[in-house]
This record gives structure tokens, sequence and C-alpha cells, in this order.
């Protein structure tokens, strides 16, 4: 293999070395329990603290708002289910039909469990209608909506600050799942009012088991795990100081760099689909081209499919996805895909190429040297084509 391409940066990130070189003391000599009375634990504790305050400058919130959890999918789930069992039975629940599983498996459960529950539609290129969030507000009390704030998939930005002044509105609670803007755009809840907001660490630089629950003041919602008093008695468990270290300091990176960061990725995302666009025939960019993180881009290859594809490149060392990771396994085409309408000549050809800090030019090229004959290849063994499109029959 002649090299190693990494272009599946929203399923995980490499973790930063100035994150690993944070953590390594607390491997070490640096171990006592943060919540222990003696002082030895006591100085532990002092690093979360300081982990905790560097986060929410990060958000821009305060201290006591941030809620160490494992990850973005407990965090989603802490906020979804917290919130409908704090209301009841009955609560209204508004979500998407581009979310991530994680956020949509709750919702789903819930509704089975006789709470009211609407995944509103997206249009072609994965945003939301405004117009049709107000008409389900419309007559609430009780409602949560969940909506995440850029699609893990396509890279939609979706219009999270006109969603949240919708939510106060109509006086409903607004979580969004934040996992692939950390790091990429600004997050700041001091002029975006979400009550509640979900991030996974591994998404950008930390390591994967850390994430956090942002939970403004005066927000009603249970407590998802019980069993002891940490994190003010809103998430129990003993606090993974090493991790909860890492994931500052990647807070810290993410914030120092990431205007520069944007442009840089902008600048190779933009050369990378203009590559594929001239050398590829018969392919289209999906999602809005508009309002994209500056490092994701999804492409649809009509008439052969994307596992495919991600099989033979990763034969030549180029890392990519077709979906989500977290739903990698299923033969059906993505979700998020299908609810933007994408044609059927196309929705199984669908792949992501999600980058990060560390790449290059020189990744660019690699992979706009090796694409080109796969594609031609996989189309020449394909028994599908213009003349088999099902859309082209009387």
């Amino acid at each position: 293999m002649e090299r190693i391409v990494y272009f599946d940066n929203n399923a995980t990130t490499r973790v930063a070395p100035e994150v690993r070189d944070a953590m390594a003391p607390f491997f070490g000599d640096l171990y006592g329990n943060p919540s222990s009375m003696h002082a030895f634990g006591g100085q532990i504790a002092k690093h979360v603290t300081s982990a905790r305050e560097e986060v929410a400058t990060f958000l821009n919130c305060s201290p006591d708002e941030i809620i160490f959890t494992s990850c973005a999918t407990e965090s989603d789930n802490a906020a979804i289910r917290g919130t409908a069992e704090y209301f009841g039975r009955g609560t209204k629940i508004i979500t998407t039909a581009v979310e991530h599983p994680a956020v949509l498996q709750p919702c789903r459960r819930l509704k089975a469990l006789d709470h009211d529950v609407v995944e509103l539609p997206v249009d072609s290129v994965g945003q939301i209608d405004l117009d049709r969030l107000r008409d389900e507000l419309k007559g609430t009390s009780n409602a949560l909506v969940s909506i995440m704030w850029a699609n893990n998939e396509t890279g939609t930005v979706f219009p999270i600050e006109q969603v949240a002044e919708t939510c106060k509105e109509y006086g409903a609670i607004l979580h969004t799942d934040a996992v692939q803007v950390a790091g990429k755009i600004p997050v700041d809840v001091s002029k975006v009012p979400v009550d509640m907001l979900s991030m996974s660490g591994h998404k950008f630089h930390a390591p994967k088991g850390i994430g956090l629950m942002y939970v403004r003041r005066g927000s009603r919602l249970k407590p998802f795990m019980l069993g002891g008093h940490q994190e003010s008695g809103r998430r129990a468990g003993t606090e993974n100081v090493p991790y909860i270290v890492g994931l500052a300091k990647a807070c810290e990176l993410a914030r120092l760099g990431m205007a520069d960061e944007a442009v840089k990725l902008t600048a190779l995302r933009d050369r990378l689909e203009a590559g594929i666009l001239s050398k590829c025939p018969n392919v289209r960019v999906n999602g809005d081209k508009a309002h994209r993180l500056p490092n994701t881009l999804n492409v649809s290859f009509e008439y052969i499919e994307g596992e495919a594809i991600a099989y033979h490149l990763s034969d030549l060392g180029i890392c990519i996805s077709t979906g989500s990771a977290c739903a990698s396994g299923s033969l059906d085409p993505s979700h998020v895909i299908r609810a933007m309408g994408v044609p059927f000549i196309a929705v199984h050809g669908s792949v992501r190429f999600s980058l990060s800090r560390y790449n290059t030019d020189e990744d660019v090229d690699y992979v706009l040297e090796k694409l080109p004959p796969v594609i031609k290849n996989l189309r020449d063994l394909s028994p599908f084509g213009p003349e088999s499109d099902p859309t082209t029959f009387s």
C-alpha cells in the first residue's frame, strides 16, 4: 500500500499530539479520584475544574452549564429522554428525518411510549422548512425540538439560530446535536440560545470515549445516569479525568486555530470537488453548497454502489465512507440521502469525503489520481447504466 489518505474525519479524527501529551500525566502519577476527600484526590479535581472552564470558554457559557459524558450519543439520549421524563407521557418531540441515529432512535422509542413525535422532512439540499416547524409548534406546550447543527453525511448546516428563535417564540425547548460543527465553525451559545447541546471529543482530535452536554441554566430535565453525586448530581460516574483534560485541550486548539483551518479545509474540499466533477462523469454533489461545513463533500456516482467504491479505494489506502459510521453494516441506502429525494440512479452511489487539519494538497492529488479509474472500472462491470434507468422507461 503506497500510503494512507484518511478522508473519513466525520467518523473520527486522529488524536492531536498536544492532546495526547496533556493526558499523559493522568495515566501516571496523577491517578487520584477527583471526588475523594483527601488532598491527593483534591489536586486532581483542580484539573477537572480547569478543563471545565476551558470547555466553557470554547462554547462561551458558564462552567456550571457543562456536563462531561462518554460521548454525544449519551448526551443526545440524556437530553431527549431526560426532558421527556421530566414532562411525562404525551410530550411533543420535533426532530428531522436526517438526524443521526443517536437522536432518531431515542425519539422513535419515545413515540412507542405514547409521546407525540414528528420528523420534519428536508428539501433536495437537505434543508428544513422553518414554516413547517412553526406549524408543528403552534398550540403546543412542553414541546422539545431536537435538530442537528450540521448534518454528518452531507455537511449541510442548518439555520440553528433561526430555529432557536422560533423555539423561543413558542416556548419550546431546543436541543442540538452539534457533533459535526465542533472545531469547524464557531459555536457560541450566548448568541445562539439553544437549551441543550451535544458534542463528542473524537470528532475534533480528542480521544474516543469523552463528550459533553451543555445544559442552559434553568433547563428542565431528569438525570439520565444515577448512582453518584458527580457533575453536580446531573451525571453519575467517576470522572474520566485523562479524557476530560484531553477534551479541554482539543477545545483550546480548536478555539485558537479554527479560523485558519476553515480556510485551508474549504480550499482542499473545493479542489477535491472540482477534480471529481471534471474527471468523473455522471456525478452529483449532495447537500446545501451555500451552507456547508468546510471539510465535508458528499457525492453520488450514478449507476454504481458506494460500498464498492469505498472497498476499492480502501485497497489503495484511501479511507472514505458511505454514510454514518454508526449505521454501517446496513445495505440500505443512507436515510439522509433518501430523505433528500436523490434519484434512484444515484441514491446507492453516495460517498462522503471528510477532511481534517492533517490533510494536505498531496492527499487530494492522490485521490484525484486513483478515484477516476476505480469509477470507470466499476461502471464497466455494472449491469446498470443510462439505458437501464427505470425513470426513462415509458
